[in-house]
């Protein structure tokens, strides 16, 4: 087994994030929810779009004079000159309903550099484990095929939930890994509205069918990392109940693209924030790429550091604004904060002064942030 990282340990570097125009290569469709779309990467721009598996990609457009940004994991090994990422239709969501219905090659999107920190050491001859769900699936597909191709001692193991088997994303390409790799790729596809020939694989997965899994499935004396990505509720449960087994939390990784939950703040960015006469304010100093500016915002509004620096500098870096990717994260380097929500930031970073800036209000009269730290 891995040495758990002390409090010391090196916190993973964060690539800059920044925009870049792509053009779409093709789309191919997953299932009747979803696509896969690859981005052409122009040779100029490798470097930008380097990434490790697990990571994400966000896409910006615009709909009716309003700007969407929507994240995106990267679903193929690494290849130069190209970056793949699978798009689910949500309900009611607009720009992954626009993709899967309009989105075609030739087509131009405002793509970001890849983010995330879903990922770890793959060649190192480990026995990794993922459980996930729906779209979940798609940096497990990254993570399981590196894994695999990076060292012939390295075991994968996947627990899969869908609703059907129609639901079911990359069922090929997940088929043709554990072809490749019978004896090192452990697959198990759970089916909560259809019944499948074992009962333990059919049904939502709950308190009682997880503890089961990991009672003959995947044991977690026999897992050196885990991988979780799905909705709130699976993610929390998994993690909860791994604890229970005693696993360390440094070998246990998840990914949110939302929380799933109406009553927590989303996060605030875009909008305005006038200072009246008279009124008590924060002022609040932000470093980006080396250049400092100050802004200041009525200490009644409660308004986020991101919605604050975004009134002055529009390429100030975020993605989903509710506390999830960590894409606006910078270091608090004097004054003090409230952070809302933090479903990014590793109790490391958290030690070291790290802070979401979508999610941290001023409770200082002055704060300073740096994005470049």
């Amino acid at each position: 087994m891995a040495e758990t990282p002390t409090a010391d340990a090196p916190i993973r570097t964060r690539k800059r994030a920044e925009f870049h125009p792509l053009a779409v290569s093709a789309v191919r469709r997953l299932t009747e929810d979803s696509i896969e779309v690859a981005f052409e990467v122009p040779e100029e721009l490798h470097g930008h779009y380097d990434y490790l598996p697990g990571q994400y990609l966000a896409l910006r457009r615009e709909f009716e004079g309003r700007e969407l940004r929507r994240s995106y994991s990267i679903c193929a090994v690494p290849t130069p000159g190209e970056v793949r990422v699978a798009i689910k239709r949500d309900l009611g969501g607009e720009f992954s309903t626009w993709a899967n219905d309009s989105l075609k090659p030739g087509d131009v999107l405002e793509v970001m550099s890849p983010q995330g920190t879903f990922t770890t050491d793959l060649g190192t001859g480990k026995h990794f484990a993922a459980i996930v769900a729906g779209s979940g699936i798609t940096p497990v597909m990254s993570l399981a095929q590196s894994a695999l191709a990076a060292d012939e001692n390295s075991r994968f193991s996947l627990v899969y939930s869908n609703r059907t088997a129609q639901d079911v994303m990359f069922l090929e390409e997940l088929a043709d890994l554990k072809d490749r790799y019978p004896d090192r790729f452990a697959l198990f596809h759970v089916l909560t509205r259809e019944h499948r020939n074992s009962d333990l694989l059919s049904g939502r997965v709950d308190e009682e069918r997880l503890e089961t899994f990991l009672q003959h499935l995947v044991r977690p004396a026999d897992v050196d990392e885990w991988f979780i990505c799905g909705p709130f509720a699976l993610v929390q449960l998994v993690r909860d109940t791994l604890e229970e087994a005693g696993v360390e939390r440094p070998r246990v990784h998840f990914e949110l693209f939302t929380t799933d939950r109406p009553d927590r703040p989303a996060g605030s960015h875009g909008r305005s924030a006038p200072v009246d006469d008279g009124a008590g304010v924060h002022t609040i100093t932000f470093t980006l790429d080396g250049r400092t500016a100050s802004v200041t915002t009525p200490v009644h509004g409660r308004e986020s550091i991101l919605n604050a620096a975004l009134r002055l500098r529009p390429d100030v870096p975020f993605a989903c604004a509710g506390g999830v990717c960590g894409t606006c994260r910078a270091k608090l380097v004097t004054g003090t904060v409230d952070m809302d929500e933090n479903y990014a930031l590793e109790p490391e970073e958290l030690e070291r002064g790290y802070i979401l800036t979508c999610q941290s209000h001023p409770t200082s009269d002055a704060v300073t942030v740096s994005y470049d730290a």
